[in-house]
């Protein structure tokens, strides 16, 4: 009888791609994978495209501020819940992965119930509500950040890192010179990305200094869906998408440095590929505040030199990233100690234990 996985996890794409980063490995080591998501979030279309079959279930949020939808989002996890052991009980997996999200809560439950062996990963450094109501019922708890074992117990604490796309690894830099129409040229290459769906913050800062940075730098600039500047276009060494996917991994290889946001999956991205970032992370006043522990962490360990939203300016901007252009040969040494990057190896390990 062959092996079986359930994976869950939805929300957000840095609630799933992490599991799709597993799905080559979890093949090559025979399991049958099945998905159990919400009915129309972002995870629906993103793991249909892998080929693998995805079940839907009653989700709701829980929120720690006032909505009308409180009421009633309770049942809806009950609903889902019931639904999810259902699936569970026809699917008879060997082990459920949990990528976190308030859809995965319902699932994790249910499989602890059903005595589902269940793994769950934590990619911020402190637990968020979903994974902190999940993390009872599992077995095994990874995490990408040395500080969140200190918030785990210590039975199921695992440090793991985070799972990357093993095509991240595999980019060209001939292929991304001929996607970009770029020749020989001295300057440092700059990747610019505010995340999945931009940072507005990141764009007008680096736009309000391209003349200068453009001495410096050639920029690649994915800055989100919505934000290009049309009266930028053409511009000698500056280069700007709203998103790009397949070429991603051939502008990871051109690049020698990387702006960008903090979300976990993209900053443990940049370790994995050893690219020397400058990190802004999202502010406290729009997120929980995760993104700004996570830079931090990855400054102490000398991984990312950060830019507090609150300090970015034009004149920040161009200071930092000269600065970093100057001594990234010491973040590259750092990350290349670091044992963080071979989460898939070590969540493999986890699964196939018996």
């Amino acid at each position: 009888m062959s092996k079986r996985i359930v994976l869950t996890g939805g929300g957000t794409a840095g609630h799933v791609t992490p599991n799709i980063a597993l799905l080559p490995s979890l093949r090559e080591a025979g399991y049958e994978i099945f998905y159990i998501g919400s009915y129309n979030g972002i995870e629906k279309h993103l793991i249909e495209e892998q080929g693998v079959p995805y079940y839907g279930i009653d989700s709701g949020k829980l929120r720690r501020y006032f909505d009308v939808k409180n009421f009633s989002d309770p049942f809806r996890v009950v609903h889902g819940y019931g639904q999810a052991r259902s699936i569970l009980k026809q699917l008879h997996p060997d082990v459920l992965f949990s990528k976190g999200g308030f859809v995965s809560v319902p699932v994790v439950r249910a499989a602890s119930a059903l005595h589902i062996r269940t793994i769950i990963h934590e990619s911020d450094m402190t637990p968020g509500l979903a994974n902190r109501l999940a993390i009872p019922a599992a077995d095994k708890v990874c995490c990408s950040f040395p500080e969140t074992l200190s918030y785990l117990p210590e039975e199921k604490a695992v440090l793991s890192g985070s799972p990357i796309r093993a095509e991240l690894l595999e980019g060209s830099r001939e292929n991304a010179l001929s996607f970009l129409n770029w020749g020989p040229d001295p300057r440092t290459v700059l990747l610019v990305t505010g995340g999945s769906q931009g940072s507005v913050a990141i764009n007008q800062a680096l736009r309000a200094a391209l003349d200068p940075l453009l001495e410096d730098f050639r920029i690649i600039h994915l800055c989100g869906k919505g934000h290009l500047d049309e009266s930028l276009s053409g511009r000698e060494g500056y280069a700007q998408f709203e998103y790009v996917q397949d070429e991603l991994k051939d502008l990871f290889a051109l690049c020698d440095m990387v702006l960008s946001r903090a979300g976990a999956n993209s900053i443990c991205e940049l370790l994995a590929l050893r690219k020397p970032n400058l990190l802004v992370p999202l502010s406290a006043a729009a997120s929980r505040g995760d993104q700004i522990l996570n830079a931090d962490s990855y400054q102490k360990q000398g991984y990312s030199m950060v830019l507090r939203e609150e300090d970015l300016t034009q004149d920040s901007l161009i200071s930092s990233l000269r600065a970093l252009k100057d001594s990234r040969q010491s973040y590259i040494a750092a990350m290349e100690k670091s044992a963080q990057s071979s989460a898939v190896d070590i969540i493999m390990k986890l699964i196939t234990e018996k």
